[in-house]
């Protein structure tokens, strides 16, 4: 595989292993909270924690260097108003159906919305980093800082035991590196995934060894599988968890190459195209499809709920998307419009007056 073409192919399909695991955990765990019980589920995430959300910030770097060096309006309204913009609609959605109307409490909801500017809401936590990442980034690019030294710091932050009780600094200090490293590191990363797909057996088998040591790792003593989270064994420990992070974030990137070679995987791409639309509207129906299944009682087995679940959450919002481009109505959910953009830029008013707007990827 070669060519810009086919590496933003193997991109798509890592995104779209990413947005798996992300619904994958977040149904699994969802579900094992309501019932008190775990299922298989449960196990894939449980081997997935350490790279489960560090692949999914470093795919997001790859291509920064394209835009790293536009002045800051630009940059500043592709890299961090377009996230913002959807990570602001999104919250006022999911706060307004899951506060205002569930919970039938409007000051409550009131409150998240205005917590929600300095504390990022749910699962939309990835995308408000977005942004923080990419302003970051391009600061100390402004400051020629070298990527030696940004790395080793980004590598003693995730290491430190930071918790500071903001989720913004927190976060920073646990996922930075893997971003930077997207960017910073780009071309190897191309590089190895390109020896991979040129060399799929000496891949797989260099695959299936990570996987045996992911494993030992995280399953070793001390390893606990609860109902909403789980306690690694010595894959947790500092620097352990880091090595683990950047192992199965390479492992990821060559695995989406070679599974793009089966003819039949090819709609792995197209969902990665789409993973930006996935992440933004899965918890809803994710948590409605949730709540009928267990109010129903018909099926009692965890691992089957949750299976149940995560394909409501993936599929539901694809389908909003679809229903969306065939009928026109509501592209503002996924494609921001002409006024979100600032001013100068392209897709803007003053640029663009008749612009669609700007697609979530």
């Amino acid at each position: 595989m070669s060519g810009s073409s086919n590496r933003l192919d193997w991109v798509d399909a890592a995104k779209g292993l990413s947005i798996i695991l992300v619904v994958m955990m977040h149904s699994a765990y969802g579900v094992g909270e309501e019932t008190g019980g775990t299922g298989v589920l449960h196990w894939i995430i449980a081997f997935a924690t350490p790279f489960r959300m560090p692949e999914f910030f470093l795919i997001s770097g790859l291509f920064l260097s394209l835009v790293i060096a536009r002045d800051w309006r630009l940059y500043g309204d592709r890299r961090v108003v377009h996230y913002l913009y959807f990570y602001a609609l999104w919250a006022l959605l999911q706060i307004a159906f899951k506060v205002g109307l569930g919970a039938g409490d409007p000051i409550g909801a009131t409150t998240q919305l205005v917590l929600a500017l300095v504390e990022p809401y749910g699962v939309l936590w990835f995308i408000y980093m977005l942004a923080v990442f990419s302003a970051a980034t391009k600061l100390l690019w402004q400051a020629k800082a070298p990527h030696w030294l940004v790395l080793g710091a980004g590598a003693a932050l995730q290491i430190a035991p930071v918790a500071s009780g903001s989720s913004i600094v927190d976060m920073f200090a646990e996922y930075f590196v893997f971003f930077y490293a997207g960017y910073a590191l780009a071309p190897a990363i191309f590089k190895l995934v390109d020896w991979a797909d040129a060399n799929p057996l000496k891949a797989l088998a260099g695959l299936v060894g990570w996987a045996v040591l992911n494993g030992l790792l995280v399953f070793s003593p001390g390893f606990r599988l609860l109902p909403n989270h789980v306690e690694m064994g010595l894959a947790g420990l500092p620097g352990m968890r880091l090595v683990l992070a950047f192992a199965g974030s390479l492992a990821l990137c060559a695995a989406a190459a070679l599974l793009l070679k089966l003819p039949f995987m090819t709609w792995l791409r197209w969902l990665g195209s789409k993973s930006i639309v996935v992440y933004l509207a899965f918890s809803i129906p994710m948590a409605v499809s949730r709540t009928v299944l267990i109010k129903l009682g018909m099926i009692e087995d965890t691992g089957i709920i949750s299976i149940i679940v995560l394909l409501a959450a993936m599929v539901a919002p694809l389908l909003l998307y679809g229903l969306i481009q065939w009928t026109g109505w509501g592209k503002f959910l996924f494609e921001r419009p002409a006024w979100a953009h600032l001013p100068g830029t392209p897709g803007a008013r003053d640029r663009a007056p008749k612009a669609l707007g700007t697609p979530a990827e």
